[in-house]
C-alpha cells in the first residue's frame, strides 16, 4: 500500500522538511511493527511539496493514473492542496496536516489541523487578556491560507473590543521586509498577527527585532515552531507566541511516550520535534484508523465510516467530525531556542 506522502522540501516551507520526513519514517516504522494497514506493508511515497503547486499536483497526479499510489497524506500549503484536489480530488482518501482556514467539506479529504476557531480566535483573545494586546496588524504572504485566516480574524476583532489597524499580503519568497517594517511603525497597532510561512517568518522575524519593534509590538503566529525559534536566534523572539496541538515542550504522558519512540527510532540527533512534523505523523496513523475502520481504502466506504472517528493520539482525543478533527490547542510563548507553552486556549 503506497501513499503520496506530499512535504515540502525545498522553497521556503522546506525548514519543514526534515522533521515532516522524520515524523513519516516513525509511523511507517510503527506500522510495519503492526499489521501494516488492512493487513498491507506500508510505503511512503515522498512528493516534494515545496515546488510549485501545479508541478506537485502534476506528479501526484501521475503517480494515481499510474496505479502507483492509493491514498496522499502530509503536510503543504493549502495552494499545492487545492491543486492536489483539482487534479485527484475524491479518487483517493487525502488527509492533509496543516491547519487550514475554515470550514468546507470536500469527499475524501480529511482535515486535521488546527482550525481558525479552535486556534487563531481564542489566542488573540488570550493576548488581549493577558498582554493587553487590542490593536492588530496583519503580516501574511499572499496565497489562500493566510487571506482567509486574515479575514477570519479581523471578523472576530471587530466583534470584540479588539481593533484592526490594516493588513499586508507578501510574496513568498519576500526577502525585503523594509516597506511593511515602516508601514508597521506608522501604524498605532500594538500587536502583530504574522502569517508568514518557513523562511519567510524566519527573515521577517530577524529584521523586525532588529528594528526594536519586539518591544514595542506583540506578536503572534499560528504556524510559529521550534526550528523557525531557533533560525531566528535568541534575540529576535522577545514577546511572540505562536498556537498549536502539539509543541516539544508540552508535557503530557502521550508527548512524553511520542518523543521516547521518536529518538529511540531516529537517533538523538533526529530534527527538532514540532507541531508540523508531528501533525505528519497524526495524519499517517489516522489515514490507517479510517481504513480499518472501514475495512477499505476507497473512498467511498471511508467517506462513509469516518464521522465520528475518535482517536488517543499524541495530542490528545481527536474527534472527527464532517471531515475535520478538533483537538487541544495550547499557547506557547517564544523563548530563546524553544516554545514555552503557557496555557491550554481550546478544549475538546
Amino acid at each position: 500500500m503506497r501513499i503520496a506522502y506530499v512535504v515540502p522540501v525545498q522553497g521556503i516551507a522546506g525548514i519543514f522538511g526534515p522533521s515532516c520526513e522524520a515524523c513519516g519514517e516513525l509511523a511507517l516504522a510503527e506500522l510495519h511493527s503492526a499489521d501494516g494497514i488492512l493487513g498491507r506493508p506500508v510505503e511512503l511515497v515522498v512528493v516534494d511539496g515545496g515546488r510549485a503547486p501545479t508541478q506537485v499536483a502534476q506528479e501526484v497526479a501521475q503517480l494515481w493514473r499510474a496505479g502507483r499510489i492509493d491514498a496522499i497524506a502530509g503536510w503543504h500549503i493549502s495552494a499545492v492542496r487545492k491543486e492536489i484536489l483539482r487534479l485527484v480530488g475524491g479518487q483517493l482518501p487525502y488527509v492533509y496536516a496543516a491547519l487550514h482556514e475554515g470550514e468546507f467539506r470536500t469527499p475524501g479529504l480529511f482535515m486535521i489541523g488546527e482550525s481558525p476557531s479552535s486556534q487563531v480566535l481564542p489566542a488573540l483573545d488570550w493576548l488581549r487578556r493577558n498582554r493587553g494586546a487590542e490593536r492588530w496588524c496583519v503580516v501574511g504572504n499572499d496565497y489562500i491560507w493566510p487571506r482567509q485566516l486574515a479575514s477570519h480574524a479581523v471578523a472576530h476583532l471587530a466583534g470584540t473590543r479588539m481593533t484592526h489597524c490594516g493588513s499586508t499580503f507578501l510574496p513568498l519568497g519576500t526577502r525585503d521586509f523594509e516597506p511593511t517594517l515602516r508601514w508597521l511603525e506608522t501604524t498605532a497597532c500594538d500587536a502583530v498577527l504574522v502569517l508568514l510561512i518557513g523562511d519567510d517568518a524566519v527573515r521577517f522575524g530577524r529584521v523586525f527585532a532588529r528594528r526594536g519593534l519586539d518591544t514595542t509590538m506583540v506578536r503572534f503566529s499560528p504556524i510559529l515552531e521550534e526550528n523557525q525559534v531557533l533560525g531566528m536566534g535568541a534575540t529576535a523572539t522577545a514577546n511572540m507566541y505562536a498556537a498549536a496541538g502539539y509543541f516539544d515542550s508540552l508535557v503530557t504522558a502521550a508527548t512524553a511516550d511520542f518523543a521516547g519512540r521518536y529518538h529511540r527510532v531516529l537517533g538523538d540527533t533526529a530534527p527538532v520535534l514540532n507541531s508540523i512534523g508531528q501533525s505528519c505523523y497524526e495524519a499517517i496513523t489516522l489515514l490507517a484508523a479510517l481504513a480499518d475502520r472501514a475495512g477499505s481504502l476507497a473512498v467511498s466506504p471511508i467517506q462513509a465510516a469516518a464521522d465520528g472517528l475518535v482517536m488517543d493520539a499524541t495530542r490528545g482525543t481527536l474527534r472527527l467530525t464532517d471531515n475535520r478533527v478538533d483537538q487541544d490547542i495550547y499557547l506557547a510563548s517564544a523563548g530563546a531556542l524553544d516554545l514555552d507553552v503557557v496555557d491550554r486556549i481550546h478544549h475538546v
